[in-house]
């Protein structure tokens, strides 16, 4: 076993997760795997506040799209078995489902580049959060009604949840089980991952399940969440057993060598350029080792999984916190982890000109903002889509932002008056910084629909109200961004979120609909009627 100085690493953890250490709040449970065995663990925080139970070895939690590398593996399983091929185009298990600019395959799913919508965000855009309770098959019907795809299918990266819930349905068309039951046999009992489940109502019990909070200004409430999940999302699971789920990429236990090269393996674009995403799983570069790792978000839940194969370590930190960073304390405890050795490279210092980007930029094309604000440490970070992030310097001078899927990095170009964008795929495109913000087009009142979507925003002013196709009569408000480009503001429990819409018209000048962007589903057409 690697020999790791235990007590200082100790020390750092206690450290990271010390403001959770106390009787009215939620907490964290974090894991260092090193060498297969799960050799640090620390806790701090409540699992129930009201009942006052602390999070302990124990204690579950929802770790949301962390579950999808298991999806994948039981895909790839299936397919070792000769009972499906990654090539499989969708239709074959969907036959409703459109045809699209190019195939999407089982393969396009799991790398998320199948271009297909993300069925929370259509949901969304018919005005339906999170916390409203829904029918399974209403998530199923956002993703069959869909006619267009974000990108042609292989060409581009957008992370989508509903490719993994079309996989989970094909496991149980294949195997006719429960992708609960098949992952339950094939997978958490042979390991020994017995606090692991696949639970898809957010309102069934389980043994040791923390409850998700959100904090309120005064303290903390419950976070809600109503929908049903299923394979992009549904696990519970403990520090323990993804320890034991990371000792299998060094065993093989479960599918050999083979599965797990599988899951991590990348594939490119049609550009040629590398997808950072494996098969749920989001392969990255820190200070030159090679990473492995992929986070988890639902309503007051927040994981962080990530491996470092070189150095055999691995690290898991899950939150009952809504408003925490998992994924920044895995990054801290990893710098500690990394301190000392040989061969790793340096962390790039910080730009002295960060004041120089605050500001909001646009891609007229897309169309899509960013607000670009600093943090109190001086840190520059980025809002898109209701989204903040860090953005974090790179060796060759860009800025990244900070997160798992390393999909846009950004630097300063006409002393300020633009920023270059690098998306996925190698997708460089300049954006204009905004300066003054234009008026509401006092023509875009009217009602606008998109069938996909199964919704109707009637505008009026600076309100939207909507209809979708579970809720009615929500409203959302609209500013302006640039001529013809609005924001349209979403309230949320705990963050606002927005979408980018540019404003078309017919060669008269007339508005004929709207162009509609939002984090997981890009241009969008919404018919002005």
């Amino acid at each position: 076993m690697t020999n790791l100085d235990l007590k200082r690493l100790e020390a750092i953890t206690d450290r990271l997760i010390a403001s959770h250490n106390r009787p009215g709040s939620p907490g964290f449970a974090v894991g260092l795997v090193q060498d297969g065995e799960l050799v640090l663990q620390r806790a701090a925080g409540m699992a129930s506040i009201e009942l006052g139970v602390p999070i302990g070895p124990d204690t579950t939690f929802r770790i949301a799209s962390v579950s999808k590398q298991f999806t994948c593996a039981a895909i790839l399983m299936l397919a070792a078995e000769g009972k499906l091929s990654v090539t499989d185009p969708i239709q074959k298990y969907f036959p409703a489902m459109a045809e699209f600019e190019a195939p999407v395959t089982l393969d396009h799913l799991m790398h998320n580049n199948s271009g297909i919508r993300d069925m929370f965000q259509c949901l969304m855009m018919g005005g339906c959060d999170l916390k409203m309770p829904i029918e399974f098959d209403a998530l199923v019907d956002a993703i069959i009604r869909q006619r267009r795809v974000n990108f042609v299918p292989g060409s581009r990266y957008l992370y989508s949840n509903s490719n993994f819930l079309l996989l989970g349905l094909i496991v149980e068309q294949l195997t006719g089980q429960k992708l609960a039951d098949f992952l339950a046999a094939r997978i958490f009992a042979p390991l020994g991952m017995n606090r692991t489940a696949m639970v898809e109502s957010t309102t069934a019990v389980f043994p040791g399940l923390a409850t998700p909070y959100f904090p309120d200004g005064k303290g903390f409430r419950r976070a809600l969440h109503g929908y049903p999940i299923h394979g992009e999302g549904a696990l519970i699971s403990s520090v323990v057993d993804l320890a034991l789920w990371q000792r299998n990429a060094e065993t093989g236990i479960i599918g050999g060598a083979a599965l797990q090269d599988a899951l991590a393996t990348q594939a490119p674009f049609t550009s040629g350029v590398t997808n950072h995403y494996a098969r749920g799983l989001t392969i990255s570069d820190v200070r030159g080792l090679r990473t492995v790792s992929h986070g988890g978000s639902w309503p007051g839940y927040l994981t962080e999984y990530l491996r470092i194969p070189e150095i055999s370590a691995g690290i898991v930190v899950i939150s009952n916190d809504g408003s925490t960073s998992p994924y920044r304390i895995g990054q801290q405890l990893l710098a500690a982890l990394l301190e000392g050795r040989p061969g790793i490279q340096p962390v790039p210092p910080k730009p002295a000109h960060l004041a120089a980007y605050v500001g909001r930029f646009v891609d007229p094309i897309a169309p899509q903002s960013i607000d670009l604000t600093l943090t109190a440490d001086g840190d520059l970070l980025g809002n898109q889509f209701g989204m903040p992030g860090a953005f974090r310097p790179t060796l060759d001078g860009h800025l990244a932002a900070a997160r798992s899927a390393p999909d846009l990095t950004i630097r300063l170009i006409e002393d300020g008056a633009a920023i270059e964008v690098e998306e996925d795929a190698g997708v460089t495109r300049r954006w204009a910084r905004i300066t003054d913000d234009a008026p509401l087009p006092g023509d875009l009142d009217g009602t606008y629909v998109s069938a996909e979507m199964d919704a109707t925003w009637v505008i009026a002013g600076s309100k939207a109200t909507v209809e979708g196709p579970v809720v009615r009569n929500i409203v959302w408000t609209l500013e302006p961004l640039a001529p013809d480009l609005v924001r349209v503001v979403v309230p949320g429990v705990l963050l606002t979120s927005w979408m980018d819409a540019k404003i078309v018209r017919d060669a008269a000048g007339a508005i004929t609909g709207l162009l509609v962007n939002a984090g997981r589903v890009k241009r969008l057409a919404m018919r002005r009627v």
